[in-house]
């Protein structure tokens, strides 16, 4: 009722305007469509997670054409229909295939709002985004103080693999700030380390920023997947020993396939002794810091230089919603990515010009993304967001005792893409499978959503064991 009364209470037709009146009845009669397929329906277990069609079958049944004369009400709001009802449905209870699920309604109040209001925040100036300055400034600032940083510093990016990239640049330009303005030119050869169980954005990074990918050290995991600190002091004096100046490196707190936490305290000794950026990816695993059960797990993750943190995971806050978090109290952020754009970010400004902080991002237009969090942290409070990691890590618990009940499971990873492919033809549940270090593919269940029980995870092994069951 929340997003449905916003909508009646804010949507007035103007009999004046044809064109506005027609477009804002369409929204109206659009949102109900939109509240009824996937806010209703799409959280129902009852329900299909999605209905699976063959790209030629969906391209038909969407008619895709871009045509020179607009469509009809009529044909409009079949359209939303068809968009709806053919998308996976990441908020059903049994979409178990992504690092994020579910939906939090307060979040997406937020995001509603957010486009509404068609707002940049702070990517500009406090004139432009007066709320959202503030707002994010607070968000900011309760984060890092639950990292253990009294001060610091901060954005938001546009997804974690952007909070990676923001990290190895600011770390580049605190080794070598000459790269600023001289180039590549200006430094010598840079190296990388990082767990073989990284997230791929560090080699997306290193990419992008002409550091290159054949100057990452890949660091060797044990068999958890957490990062095996002997080696990584092995792979920096080997890159010493080529001329490669050790600048970055990067632990993992709740790796991608695994679930691993690398020993940060263990990283954080090593990266002081040989005077290196210290970054931790807890984009999925950041979220532990809300828990007091399993806050242990990020030990030393204070230590860091930088963090990245993506609440839109275990949080639910909705794509996206992702930030970069520096201990840093220099400006560093700032310092490296300014480009003091005059007609944006003039010094004679009737305020506090310290408020116009988009010249820290390497984005001009830069979304809204703290409200969503904001809001829903005040509606669940500190709280309410440890009883979500709390549940999470009790279901998964729950879920690999009952597996181990079952012998069948022994031969499920043989079989993976041919199960996945029949789940997703049924559309009973949405679960991602991968191969290993070796290993043939497996299932990688991830439990996040609030609204999972215990059910929902016996039904997941009782359907893989069903549509498995000939093979």
């Amino acid at each position: 009722m929340y997003l449905t009364e916003y909508i009646n209470g804010h949507v007035h037709l103007e009999e004046s305007d044809m064109c506005e009146s027609d477009g804002k009845l369409f929204l109206t009669e659009a949102f109900s469509v939109i509240m009824e397929e996937i806010l209703h329906k799409g959280t129902d277990s009852k329900e299909k997670v999605c209905e699976w069609k063959d790209p030629d079958q969906l391209r038909a049944l969407l008619d895709l054409d871009l045509r020179e004369h607009g469509e009809s009400h009529e044909q409009l709001l079949q359209r939303v229909q068809d968009v709806a009802r053919y998308s996976v449905k990441t908020c059903h209870p049994r979409f178990f295939n992504q690092l994020f699920a579910g939906v939090d309604y307060h979040a997406l109040t937020g995001r509603l709002l957010t486009e509404t209001l068609n707002t940049k925040t702070n990517s500009y100036t406090y004139e432009v985004a007066p709320v959202f300055v503030l707002m994010e400034e607070e968000v900011l600032r309760k984060l890092r103080s639950l990292v253990g940083w009294s001060e610091g510093d901060g954005i938001f990016c546009p997804g974690g693999s952007m909070s990676n990239m923001y990290a190895m640049n600011i770390a580049r330009y605190w080794a070598f700030p000459q790269v600023k303005t001289q180039g590549l030119w200006a430094t010598p050869r840079m190296a990388i380390f990082t767990s073989q169980q990284s997230h791929y954005s560090m080699k997306k990074a290193a990419a992008f920023l002409g550091i290159g990918t054949d100057n990452i050290f890949i660091v060797q995991a044990d068999e958890s997947g957490s990062m095996i600190p002997e080696d990584l002091e092995a792979k920096i004096m080997q890159a010493k020993s080529k001329d490669a100046v050790p600048f970055f490196v990067n632990a993992t707190a709740g790796t991608t396939v695994q679930g691993a936490f690398d020993p940060l305290n263990h990283i954080a000794d090593i990266s002081e002794r040989n005077g290196m950026w210290m970054h931790i990816d807890a984009a999925w695993g950041g979220s532990v810091l809300f828990s007091k059960k399993h806050k242990h797990l990020v030990s030393g993750i204070e230590r860091a230089n930088s963090v990245t943190w993506n609440p839109h995971k275990m949080l639910l806050a909705g794509l996206q919603c992702s930030v970069i978090l520096f201990r840093d109290t220099t400006n560093l952020l700032m310092h490296c990515h300014s480009a003091n754009a005059t007609y944006l970010f003039q010094q004679d400004k009737f305020y506090d010009t310290s408020l116009d902080t988009g010249d820290k991002s390497i984005q001009c237009g830069r979304k809204v993304d703290c409200l969503k969090l904001w809001l829903m942290w005040k509606a669940i409070g500190t709280h309410g967001l440890s009883e979500r990691v709390d549940k999470a890590f009790a279901l998964a618990r729950y879920l690999v005792e009952e597996m181990e009940k079952r012998e069948n499971f022994k031969l499920v990873c043989k079989v993976a893409p041919v199960i996945k492919e029949r789940m997703m033809k049924r559309g009973t549940m949405m679960v991602g499978y991968q191969p290993m270090d070796g290993h043939v593919n497996f299932f990688r269940m991830v439990v996040v959503s609030p609204q999972l029980t215990t059910k929902d995870m016996d039904f997941f092994l009782d359907e893989i064991e069903k549509l498995g069951k000939d093979l």
